[in-house]
């Protein structure tokens, strides 16, 4: 039996990225488990998995349950079930379960693949931030088997620092659901309804930001270059949870609070999407930005920083790239979209054929293919133990 374990620090991760790569596999044999915190309480989670684990950590660092509680509660999932291989993801999950697996790893027991989905140091960061992310992924990269990066700067890192260039796997991200994103299968009437929601004319024209209000993502910029286009008959809205009310201030300290709407969590994405002019992301930190290869799978013009990840799907005429906290370059560029309809729409159309190689069923073949290979290097570790015995 071909045994997988997935582990990441929390279940929203487990679900949104690893549970159509567990559903396929079991679909063709393999039998395959996750851990997470707050699994146990995650339906969608309980349906992809064979089983799942509860583990008690914290996305931060230095909360003492990390290396206290977790690592015994994996050591007794390990001493229950056999497991070929382990993909670990995100950073405290992946450096704690690194740690614990290591012995098994040295005693030929199982392999350990780290999906990393956008490393904690990187180009532009603060320098004693990269140095002490660097230094603990460093300080891992020993204890990893296979490491999967999802775009070229981070390939880049890896190869350069943490294991072996033949332990490296590109592959980027883990998959977009092209049906979901489709734009044939949009309604007309539900754009109507977002954009009579909001209270839009027909003819106003909307900037959507999804994203996490928080510092990382930067949406302080997106509404100062907003507030800086200065055109009134403009909308602009932000979907993600996290700092509303500050943002509320700053768009009436900005004068532009009557065109600004803070929508908070929303289950209706691609429609948004449909019904902008251009989507927008400002972030100084990424891995591979679901909410641009989304945009671009809806042939809706994207504007995104220049960083890793965003602009490995933006590059090449596919979308704007815009200089790290530079607000009128941001403000030019919705201006672009705005005054060349025409030039958008041909760059959208671009960015949607370059999509493809993200698209969920390449992504499952690419890591059907890796567990494949690093299973049969384990089966023969397995074989060569059993003859020596």
């Amino acid at each position: 039996m071909n045994k997988l374990l997935i582990v990441t620090t929390i279940a929203p991760t487990l679900r949104a990225f690893f549970a159509p790569i567990a559903r396929h596999l079991r679909e063709i044999g393999w039998e395959v488990d996750g851990m997470a915190k707050g699994v146990s309480t995650c339906p969608e989670c309980l349906q992809a998995f064979d089983r799942t684990w509860e583990i008690d950590w914290s996305r931060n660092p230095a909360a003492p349950q990390n290396l206290l509680v977790a690592p015994q509660q994996i050591r007794e999932v390990l001493a229950q079930q056999a497991y070929n291989l382990v993909n670990v993801s995100t950073p405290v999950a992946a450096f704690v379960s690194r740690y614990v697996l290591n012995d098994w790893r040295k005693q030929g027991k199982l392999k350990v693949i780290y999906t990393a989905q956008g490393f904690h140091f990187y180009k532009g960061g603060s320098p004693l931030k990269n140095a002490i992310f660097l230094g603990l992924e460093k300080l891992a990269g020993p204890w990893t088997d296979c490491l999967v990066v999802v775009n070229r700067e981070d390939e880049e890192a890896a190869k350069r620092w943490l294991v072996p260039a033949e332990r490296v796997r590109y592959i980027p991200g883990t998959g977009l659901n092209v049906d979901r994103y489709n734009p044939l299968e949009i309604p007309e009437a539900e754009i109507r309804r977002v954009r009579q929601e909001l209270g839009l004319s027909p003819d106003a024209p909307l900037f959507l930001s999804v994203a996490e209000l928080i510092p990382r993502k930067r949406p302080h910029d997106v509404l100062k270059a907003f507030a800086r286009l200065g055109r009134p008959e403009a909308h602009l809205a932000f979907a993600g949870e996290g700092e509303i009310k500050e943002m509320q201030q700053l768009a009436s300290d900005l004068g532009v609070e009557n065109q600004v709407h803070l929508l908070g969590f929303r289950r209706d994405i691609p429609v948004l999407m449909r019904a902008s002019a251009a989507t927008v992301l400002a972030s100084e930190q990424e891995g591979l930005p679901n909410c641009v290869m989304e945009s671009l799978c809806l042939e809706v013009p994207a504007i995104g920083t220049d960083i890793r990840g965003t602009r490995d799907l933006l590059e090449g005429g596919c979308g704007l790239l815009v200089k790290l906290g530079d607000i009128d370059g941001l403000a030019e560029a919705m201006a672009w979209v705005l005054d060349r309809p025409i030039a958008a729409r041909e760059m959208a159309q671009r960015g949607s054929k370059s999509i493809l190689a993200y698209e969920l069923q390449n992504i499952l073949k690419q890591y059907e293919a890796l567990y494949a290979e690093i299973n049969n290097q384990q089966s023969t570790i397995n074989n060569q133990q059993l003859t020596n015995e």
